[in-house]
């Protein structure tokens, strides 16, 4: 099935970066990477945020845009909890973070790959519906982390929503409310 923005389920439709500076990121996406526009939720502290088998109380503000059908995802942390963005600045200082995979059903995918041996590093309700998994440790090319994203109605529409305002971007306003 492909999705309202030209991914396939089931393959990579998001490429995410762990930044110091939400809003100089954004400049640089805008103006060195043509992506854009970002829209921001200023915070995401989902209140049953699963880190490493306990409770966190990360904040993180996102921001997400587009580079053609490449959702591009920046986030900082707002705080110095327990969390998988605090433990990749801790390891390898800013910058990639993870791939997100969008999914039909998140825990059968999620199943599928801690069969291969994958662990689960983080769990957290999103505001489009269902709950994102980070993965860890099932390859031992894999980069950094691999995001389940459950490809919700509510999802598609928001992602949709966003790569069409790229499509047609002059480059004006390229900081907007993510809801």
């Amino acid at each position: 099935m492909d999705l309202g923005f030209g991914q396939t389920l089931g393959g990579i439709m998001q490429t995410a970066f762990v930044v110091e500076d939400l809003r100089a990121s954004i400049d640089h996406f805008v103006r060195d990477c043509r992506a854009g526009p970002f829209f921001v939720l200023e915070h995401f502290l989902a209140p049953d945020q699963c880190y490493r088998g306990e409770p966190s109380r990360a904040d993180v503000t996102i921001a997400m845009g587009f580079a053609g059908h490449m959702q591009i995802e920046l986030i900082q942390p707002l705080d110095d909890n327990p969390s998988v963005y605090r433990e990749t600045i801790d390891r390898r200082g800013y910058g990639f973070h993870h791939f997100g995979i969008a999914c039909a059903d998140v825990d059968a995918d999620l199943g599928r790959y801690q069969a291969r041996g994958y662990q689960l590093a983080f769990r957290a309700a999103v505001p489009t519906g269902g709950a994102v998994a980070y993965l860890e440790g099932g390859d031992v090319a894999a980069p950094a982390f691999l995001e389940l994203l459950p490809a919700t109605p509510a999802m598609n529409e928001h992602f949709t929503r966003f790569w069409r305002a790229s499509r047609a971007w002059d480059g004006r306003d390229p900081v907007r409310p993510f809801l």
